[in-house]
């Protein structure tokens, strides 16, 4: 299992227990779509697994982070090294 997540409140927990390949970048951003969409949250947060997240991680939060924001619920990332957390935030700002 790739994904997992809990429901706390309105929040959405979704963690990505591994590091995302390109090979399973598009699976793992539908997952998180499809968890979205079934929960309809006021806020998600993303844990990604420790260390330097791959590239395509970093793609599948960044993709999840705008689909987030057209349907105005705020997104997160959590877990990221300070590096990819710039990454992270130059990315969606």
């Amino acid at each position: 299992m790739l994904i997992s997540h809990s429901v706390d409140g309105d929040t959405l927990r979704l963690a990505l227990h591994q590091s995302v390949d390109v090979h399973a970048r598009a699976a793992a951003a539908k997952e998180i779509e499809a968890l979205v969409h079934t929960h309809r949250p006021g806020r998600i947060t993303v844990q990604v697994p420790a260390g330097e997240p791959t590239p395509a991680t970093l793609s599948v939060a960044v993709r999840a982070h705008r689909m987030c924001k057209s349907l105005d619920i705020p997104l997160s990332l959590t877990g990221a090294t300070p590096q990819a957390q710039h990454l992270f935030t130059a990315n969606t700002a």
